[in-house]
């Protein structure tokens, strides 16, 4: 029987899928077998001579040197793993063995293609990271921070911006921008032009000078940009809300279409964390604020005074409540409709806002009735002069709707500490003294009537 000359050590080893690599004590490739093509994008001839640490990923190049290190004073190395930049740009995840031959003052490792099991971890990791912020960021802006760390983790974000839709402002806004780069030259122009063209698609969008397939106002922006763009739509139930977008200069970009998948893949992580978030927002707005004024509900207001009358006690200080209620305002109801009576609501609300301070806290009570929180330890006097401008504020008619309405409130004041110590007791009082006041004015309202109709004969029902 013939027996065949086995193959050479150099055929063995181009036969493997990992791919052995040989450096020598300065960092340079002398050896490569043929699997570096097919991982690393350059062939034998191109890497050999070549130094090792030019194709390491910059954030990765310090502890892959300390590796090496380590390796070269006798330590055996299994399972390291880095990060390296291919021929195209792209960048492949590696996990290396590797020892040294200190008679031949040579190290060789051996390299293997961890890349989609490393991506399908950091996908894991991101919808469980993005999930753990959506649940405990504050608010938004937190909500993006933690978005944009998590998002570094997977892509290069030297600039990172967070698009959102803004239909009554005609182009949408950033609450969330950050960049490597001079802030004062944002390119925020094509970031709106790029978030316009995503929401209109719905797909997300690697455009570089190459991009084919593009509109000319992106074509333009390609030719005359010098950077590497990367869009991807925040999609959810309700439609397009905006966008999440990267962009590099042209030089160092690295992006390309798997950078697409993963980026969208982020967006739609983050479109339910926005859509969530902003929902609980809306939920608590609704709880602490009266939906028809938008004055702070009365579970707000109970909230409010009890803070203000534990900083009083605290500091000895005083506060006042004003307790509001509009006179004739069921006629107004009944005559015109509960449409009109909603308007007027709005519009005695607005008013009474304008003529009280920033630092009071005015609230709707429910039905016709509002408090004024005064704060500051106002006197007896200061008091009285708050209550003499709202009077007076009120004196000139609401107009709406065809009518120029005419009303008053009868306004009952507490304080503290004199009328009560706590909030029910002060809420009580305040509540007595308004009905006191609106005691002694009926009459005169039964003599003027509450209302003024410049339109008498059209129907506001």
């Amino acid at each position: 029987m013939k027996t065949e000359p086995p193959p050479s050590l150099e055929t063995v080893l181009d036969l493997m899928l990992d791919a052995v690599c040989v450096v020598d004590a300065d960092g340079c490739f002398v050896y490569v077998s043929a699997a570096c093509e097919s991982i690393f994008g350059y062939t034998q001839e191109e890497m050999i001579g070549r130094q090792m640490m030019e194709l390491v990923a910059p954030e990765d190049r310090e502890r892959t040197l300390l590796a090496a290190q380590q390796v070269m004073s006798g330590q055996p190395s299994l399972h390291f793993e880095n990060r390296y930049i291919r021929r195209d740009g792209q960048r492949v995840d590696i996990m290396w063995s590797a020892r040294w031959s200190e008679d031949d003052q040579l190290r060789v490792g051996v390299a293997r293609d961890i890349t989609r099991r490393k991506r399908s971890e950091s996908l894991q990791e991101a919808v469980y990271a993005i999930s753990e912020a959506a649940h405990n960021a504050a608010d938004l802006p937190s909500l993006f921070e933690q978005v944009h760390q998590i998002t570094s983790r997977l892509i290069p974000t030297p600039s990172f911006f967070v698009a959102l839709n803004a239909p009554d402002q005609g182009r949408p806004i950033f609450p969330y921008v950050r960049t490597d780069g001079d802030p004062a030259r944002l390119p925020l122009d094509p970031a709106a032009v790029l978030c316009a063209e995503v929401t209109r698609t719905g797909q997300a969008l690697l455009l570089t000078a190459s991009t084919e397939g593009v509109c000319d106002t992106l074509k333009a922006l390609a030719a005359t940009e010098s950077f590497c763009w990367l869009a991807a739509p925040l999609s959810t139930r309700q439609g397009c809300i905006g966008a999440l977008l990267l962009n590099d200069t042209a030089q160092n970009a690295t992006y390309c279409e798997q950078d697409t998948d993963l980026l969208q893949f982020v967006a739609n992580q983050v479109a339910t964390a926005i859509e969530r978030k902003q929902l609980q927002a809306r939920l608590e707005r609704m709880a602490q604020y009266d939906e028809l004024t938008g004055l702070p509900s009365r579970a707000f207001l109970f909230d409010r005074l009890k803070t203000a009358l534990a900083r009083a006690r605290r500091n000895d200080e005083r506060l006042s409540l004003l307790y509001l209620d509009l006179n004739g305002f069921k006629q107004v109801n009944d005559g015109y409709g509960h449409s009109v009576g909603d308007l007027l609501l709005q519009a005695f609300a607005r008013r009474l806002t304008q003529h009280t301070r920033e630092t009071d806290t005015v609230a709707r009570m429910g039905g016709d009735e509002f408090v004024v929180l005064l704060e500051g330890s106002p006197t007896a006097a200061d008091t009285a002069v708050v209550v003499t401008h709202i009077l007076a504020a009120m004196q000139a008619p609401i107009e709406l709707a065809g009518l120029a309405l005419a009303i008053q409130p009868s306004i009952g004041v507490a304080h503290f500490p004199e009328h009560g110590t706590d909030e029910a007791s002060l809420l009580r009082r305040a509540d007595e003294a308004m009905y006191q006041a609106k005691s002694a004015s009926a009459q005169q309202r039964a003599n003027n009537g509450p209302v003024i109709d410049i339109a008498p004969h059209q129907d506001h029902r």
